[in-house]
This record gives structure tokens, C-alpha cells and sequence, in this order.
């Protein structure tokens, strides 16, 4: 890989007799990693090897895993760089926070605060662009998370709605990218001199509106894939110096180190914060520091959300909707109607805890039940990847070759004695959609923007 000369001189001066090991490191092949869902119903069930663990989580490892796999497709498995996955770790959602990832695209941190809140709670995952924030929405519907709200705003919107209203932030800031270098050789060739200088300034644009929605006492999870100091040290130095805010001590594990004080302003809590560079560490670069907010009030109250939504569920579609999801004896079967949205048509999951979205711009407004059609309800694919728990009755198990079919868009042949309606279909004891059973042929209702060629178990690593 051929590396900007500027990059070369900066990192050369910077790291001194590590700089050769560095960047030899940079033309290394990328170690890629991938994390279990726990949401999921005996989650550990997959066919890819877990020999490879990774010492820091539970639940990630080292391999490949295919989005045309099984696992993939129903969101048991998700594939995220080894730096990557320690930030979230790092941010240790609780069940019942109030939890914002402000720059969420693809997806990976989001889906990891989702899974460790547990279903409880508020995650507001949020990204500004309008095609990346499509992709998070797909992935967040594909883990099965219920209490997730994904906008698709500016930071300073955001704080119009939120002030003052999360325990825990976490931003994952747009940086100049260094740490990707060797994933994505091309990377070098956006990259040039005052380029980290530039991304700072909008790092620190962003991380001002994140203060005004931090709550008094709350943590805020700032990360880079950068080695940049400008990026780095510099922007803990300047967080420290005009926010009433401490550097909480991160553990490291092997291949990590202190992020270095003599890069920012001296001050010696920067050692709190960590760095994984490539020459020491598998994953891709990473920079993290997590702070403690001092102060002590909120001058301001977040709204809550009223019960009478913008345009409620009439009792006649709140009917139809229990119809439906009363024999599958879910976890969503006993919903309270206050709890439900309509957005158009389409019938939403919208716990009465979480705040009024309404003045923003958002992707999914909570969980996608499904779409009212004349004297009819039909769910969503994402209600199907969302339930864990269901009767049996309501189920029809399916070979692993009919779910390749299934999923490039083809109907089923069934040979099953149950009545015409909607099943939840189940292969290797993973939901993966819905199917209408309609005189012994299951009709396909996989999204036709979702559907894919399945890969074989050969090609599993």
C-alpha cells in the first residue's frame, strides 16, 4: 500500500522506533471478527465455529460469517471489526437506560447497545444519512430489538427533543479514518495534512450538541477509528477543559494501551483513555475514552410522550391486530393499545416510556408490527425476527432448503394439516419470516429488497 507522505513523516516523528512496525502492520491482512446475538432464543445454536474467542467478550469471535447465511439472515449472528466491538462494551448499557448512539451507521455499535439493554429501556440509534441510516434500520430490525427508535436527524434537531435526557451517549465519531487503512486501502486516498484538523472541528461541533442531551451525572463514550492526536488526545484535552467532566478509567486487555497525555494537553487521566494500534493490537485502529459528567441539575425536562397519539389505533384495528397475534401467545400478544402507532397504515410497537418523535425525522418510529389492509391485518418481516417465544400451533417448521427458497422468493409446498392463515416459519430452530399457508402452498412474503441467493454450509468457515 502506497501511504501519503505527510502520513509517513507525521507517525514517523510521532512513534519513533515503533513507526517501522506500524507501518509494516498497515499492509497486513485485516483479522475479521463476528459477535452472537443474545436476544435470540438459544442464541449460541450456529453452525460457525466458536473456537476463536476473543478475551474481552462472551460473545464475539474471530471467523467469517456470510450475510447469505442462515444465521445472518435471522440475526443470530453479526459481522464487526474486533476494535470495533469493544466500544460498546466499553459504553455497558443497562436494562432501563436511556441510551443515544448519535452516529449509528451500518449498525454494529447500535446493535450491541440494543442487545446488552436486554429489551429495556430507550435506545435512540440515530444517523444523518438518509442511505446509512436505511441500512441501520435493517439491521436493527434483523437483531429483533423492541425498544430501539431509529432517526434519521442532525445532532442539533436532536437536542430540540432530547435535552438533558440520556444517561449514557455514545459517539462514534466521523473521522479521518486512519484506522482503516488496512481494511480499505483506497481510504489513503481521501486522506491528506489538515484533513484529522478538519474532522476535529466537526467532532467538536458534534460533541457539543451531545452534551446538551447528556443527563446531569451521565456518561458520554466518545470513539474514533483514527490514530490522528488532533482527533484523539486533542479532543479529550478539549472536552476536560470546557465541560465539568472526568476520564473514567477503561481496562485493557492484550494488544491495548493508554491513549498518551504528552498528545493532548499533558494532563495525566489521558492515560485513562485507549488506544489499539495495529502494530499491537488484531482489529483495525480504534481510539476510546469515556467520561463522567459532575454536574448536578437539568434545567430542562424532556416531554413525555401522550397517550393519544397523532393518529391513534381505532378499537376496531386494534382488534383486527389482536386477531392476529393472540394465537401465536407471544411476548407481544397482551400489548396495551397505548402502546401502539400508527404510521399511515402501518401498525408500529411504541412502549409509552419512550419520548414524542413526532418533529423528527425518523426511519422506524419503534417496532414494525405489521400494515393494516382493507378488513385485514398482515404483519412485517420485522415482527417475525422479533419473537422468541411462540405456540406451536402457530409455527410450521421447514426444511433448510425450502428456507432458501423461501427467502430468494419462492413459495412452499406444504404438506402440513394445519388451517389457511399466517405461520411464523422455523428451520434449525431459528424465525425466520412469516408465510401464509393457503391450500397446502406457504405464499412468500419475504421483502423482495431482502431476498438473496443462500449459500451452502460447505462454504461456512
Amino acid at each position: 500500500m502506497k501511504l501519503p507522505q505527510d502520513f509517513i513523516d507525521k507517525y514517523t516523528h510521532l512513534l519513533g522506533d515503533e513507526a517501522p512496525d506500524f507501518f509494516e502492520s498497515l499492509d497486513q491482512d485485516s483479522v475479521i471478527g463476528f459477535r452472537l446475538n443474545p436476544l435470540k432464543n438459544d442464541y449460541r445454536n450456529i453452525k460457525y465455529s466458536l473456537n476463536k474467542t476473543i478475551d474481552y467478550t462472551n460473545d464475539g469471535f474471530i471467523g467469517k460469517v456470510s450475510g447469505r447465511s442462515l444465521e445472518h439472515q435471522t440475526g443470530y449472528v453479526y459481522s464487526q471489526d474486533l476494535s470495533a466491538m469493544y466500544v460498546a462494551i466499553v459504553a455497558d448499557a443497562k436494562p432501563g437506560e436511556k441510551v443515544l448512539d448519535l452516529c449509528a451507521a451500518p449498525g454494529g455499535k447500535s446493535t450491541q447497545l440494543a442487545e446488552s439493554m436486554q429489551n429495556q429501556g430507550v435506545l435512540v440509534s440515530n444517523e444523518i444519512n438518509y442511505k446509512r441510516a436505511k441500512i441501520l434500520a435493517e439491521n436493527m430490525e434483523r437483531i429483533g430489538a423492541k425498544n430501539v427508535v431509529v432517526t434519521n436527524e442532525s445532532p442539533d434537531r436532536l437536542v430540540s427533543v432530547f435535552k438533558h435526557y440520556f444517561d449514557k451517549i455514545v459517539v462514534d465519531a466521523p473521522c479521518s479514518g486512519e484506522g482503516m487503512f488496512r481494511k480499505d486501502h483506497a481510504a489513503t486516498k481521501y486522506w491528506h495534512k489538515e484533513y484529522p484538523n478538519e474532522c476535529a472541528k466537526l467532532q467538536k461541533e458534534i460533541l457539543v450538541q451531545a452534551m446538551q442531551m447528556l443527563k446531569s451525572g451521565g456518561e458520554l463514550i466518545y470513539s474514533t477509528c483514527t490514530f490522528a492526536p488532533e482527533e484523539n488526545e486533542e479532543i479529550v484535552s478539549w472536552l476536560l477543559e470546557n465541560y465539568d467532566l472526568t476520564l473514567e478509567p477503561i481496562k485493557r486487555y492484550d494488544g491495548m494501551e493508554p491513549g498518551r497525555p504528552a498528545w493532548g494537553n499533558g494532563d495525566p487521566t489521558i492515560s485513562h483513555t485507549v488506544r489499539l494500534m495495529s502494530h499491537k493490537f488484531q482489529g483495525e485502529g480504534q481510539f476510546l475514552a469515556k467520561f463522567k459528567d459532575n454536574t448536578t441539575e437539568n434545567k430542562f425536562k424532556v416531554k413525555k410522550k401522550k397517550a393519544k397519539k397523532s393518529k391513534g389505533i381505532s378499537p376496531s384495528e386494534f382488534e383486527l391486530w389482536n386477531e392476529f397475534i393472540k394465537p401465536f401467545k407471544s411476548e407481544l400478544s397482551n400489548l396495551n393499545i397505548n402502546d401502539l402507532k400508527l404510521n399511515g397504515d402501518y401498525l408500529y410497537y411504541y412502549p409509552q416510556e419512550l419520548p414524542d418523535i413526532e418533529k423528527l425525522k425518523y426511519m422506524r418510529p419503534g417496532l414494525a408490527l405489521g400494515i393494516f389492509k382493507k378488513n385485514r391485518f398482515e404483519p412485517s418481516y420485522a415482527l417475525a425476527l422479533s419473537l422468541n417465544e411462540v405456540s406451536d400451533e402457530r409455527v410450521i417448521k421447514v426444511t433448510k432448503e425450502q428456507w432458501k427458497q423461501y427467502v430468494a422468493g419462492d413459495v412452499i409446498p406444504s404438506n402440513e394439516s394445519k388451517k389457511n392463515g399466517w405461520y411464523l416459519l422455523e428451520t434449525e430452530g431459528k424465525y425466520f419470516a412469516f408465510g401464509k399457508l393457503v391450500n397446502g402452498t406457504i405464499k412468500n412474503f419475504m421483502p423482495k429488497g431482502l431476498r438473496f441467493t443462500a449459500i451452502d454450509e460447505s462454504e461456512y468457515q
